[in-house]
């Protein structure tokens, strides 16, 4: 027998092994968690005056499966904590929301946008999936 070919039983027996390992890595990576891609985005003025209208405005989605989508723009500002101003219609795509309203007095507002994922129109339970940074806005 030469040392370069190999028996039938060595042969089989590195097939199984190649397969098995290959088997393996593939339940290895099925396995790996799933995450669902989204974004949001928001626009605002970098500055205001008094009495004027701020207008803000964002829109998200999220691919994942099974939620309706809804939007909220919230406002944080002269020493108050984060409250929502507005939100959007749940929908089933992405999601859009404008927000107009005007500051009677000078200092900085900020404002967010958050994704929230629902399982129907009137859920109770909205699991929070994406939010946006906050965008600063100097009232003079």
């Amino acid at each position: 027998m030469s040392r370069t070919k190999q028996t039938g039983v060595e042969a089989r027996c590195g097939r199984v092994v190649v397969i098995g390992a290959l088997g393996l890595a593939s339940v290895a990576l099925a396995a790996g968690p799933a995450f669902a891609k989204g974004s949001v985005d928001i626009t605002a003025p970098r500055t205001a005056h008094v009495g004027k209208t701020i207008t803000v405005k964002a829109h998200g989605g999220d691919d994942s499966t099974g939620y309706l989508h809804q939007l909220c723009l919230e406002e944080k500002g002269f020493g108050e904590g984060w409250h929502q101003e507005n939100c959007s219609a749940a929908v089933g795509g992405e999601a859009r929301v404008t927000a107009r309203g005007t500051s009677a007095r000078r200092g900085d507002l900020g404002f967010r946008a958050v994704l929230y994922g629902l399982t129907g129109p009137h859920d109770q339970n909205p699991v929070r999936l994406h939010a946006s940074d906050v965008v600063t806005v100097h009232v003079r």
